[in-house]
């Protein structure tokens, strides 16, 4: 895995650095000493990128990546060398009120962010970040490999699955030359770490119920996912941008934890509570599922193990300690000082 020596002073363009899993890419590299230019909507609130003043450490760009001419702008003038497209509607949730826009953004906004690489001369590598949720869900108790088949139940699954059909069409037809940029994508399982403040997602659920001193509240205990730290996948992208950077190694990539981490619902929250104390429990509310949910879904991460070399660090009683670390902190200071602690303890930083 690398120590990220190889990012020092290497340009990077980040769309929807402004998000959970944006905002950590961004520190990651920020560590690392690159240069980086963000371009996003503006932050939720709270917002993870707001607490670590995120803004002032790099070039942040407020703008939709639904705006292509913009977005073409944005990517040539800031000459990145590598790209990560983060930028999406994220939830499940709000797919099913308002699927138009989550196509919009998740497929066109694809389209738009590879239209832009395809006018950046400068760009050697791009990881597309989609999900594990892009597989056709079969209920299968073994793992989805990246030869099975896309097709995403939900609006936002769909979506996803979507993009990564665009971009491995754009990849065939565009990106075949020598010089032309390395194009995968990256599907990870789901993402906990500090600092998430979405809705209807279990572990942000959690920290909201047990700061208000209320049970936890479960829709499906015994749905099995394969949970992980946010840096777990992060490390994996990171991976990837590099090897495709220096030889090529494009393609679409799993990343997801060991098998002892792929933890029903239930079991996750117990590990919760045990790190959270006083008094932290949990309850399940019966009342009619709000949306389709899988009840079984994992990865098989093989390709990535021997073609990236990439092993995941932390299991799933970590990742939920570091969490709690994270959102026990009560002041923006204290946030930062966790998140640069988590890094440097998980890249193995020396400064």
């Amino acid at each position: 895995m690398t120590g990220l020596s190889f990012y020092k002073k290497k340009k990077i363009f980040i769309t929807g650095h402004t998000g959970f899993k944006g905002t950590w890419l961004c520190h990651v590299l920020l560590h690392a000493g690159a240069a980086i230019t963000g371009y996003a909507l503006r932050p939720d609130d709270p917002s993870l990128f707001v607490q670590l003043g995120t803004k002032d450490k790099i070039g942040s760009i407020t703008a939709d990546i639904r705006d292509r001419e913009k977005l073409v702008t944005a990517m040539r003038e800031a000459k990145p060398e590598i790209v990560f497209h983060l930028a999406a509607q994220p939830l499940v949730g709000r797919s099913y009120k308002e699927p138009a826009l989550t196509y919009e953004t998740n497929v066109m906004g694809t389209v738009n962010v590879l239209e832009a690489l395809r006018a950046t001369p400068s760009a050697r590598s791009f990881v597309n970040v989609t999900t594990d949720k892009v597989y056709e869900n079969k209920e299968w108790i073994w793992g989805y490999r990246e030869n099975e088949n896309l097709a995403g139940y939900d609006p936002y699954s769909n979506s996803k699955s979507c993009s990564e059909l665009v971009t491995v069409s754009y990849r065939n037809s565009f990106f075949g030359g020598t010089d032309a940029p390395a194009v995968s994508t990256a599907r990870s399982g789901n993402v906990i770490g500090g600092g998430d403040y979405a809705e209807d997602r279990i572990i942000p659920d959690c920290v909201r119920a047990a700061l208000a001193g209320n049970p936890i509240i479960l829709r499906n205990p015994c749905s099995i996912r394969p949970y992980q730290h946010v840096l777990e996948c992060l490390s994996g992208y990171l991976l990837l941008a590099q090897k495709q950077y220096i030889n090529g190694l494009a393609g679409n990539y799993n990343f997801g934890p060991n098998e002892e981490s792929c933890v029903s619902t239930g079991a996750l929250a117990d590990l919760f509570c045990a790190a959270w104390g006083k008094g932290a429990h949990w309850t399940v509310q019966a009342k009619e599922q709000p949306f389709y949910e899988a009840n079984f879904l994992k990865l098989d991460c093989s390709k990535a193990r021997a073609m990236l070399d990439w092993e995941p660090r932390w299991d799933i009683k970590t990742a939920v300690g570091k969490t709690v670390e994270f959102a026990k902190a009560d002041a923006n200071a204290a946030r930062l000082a966790c998140v640069e602690g988590q890094i440097r303890e998980y890249f193995k930083f020396s400064h």
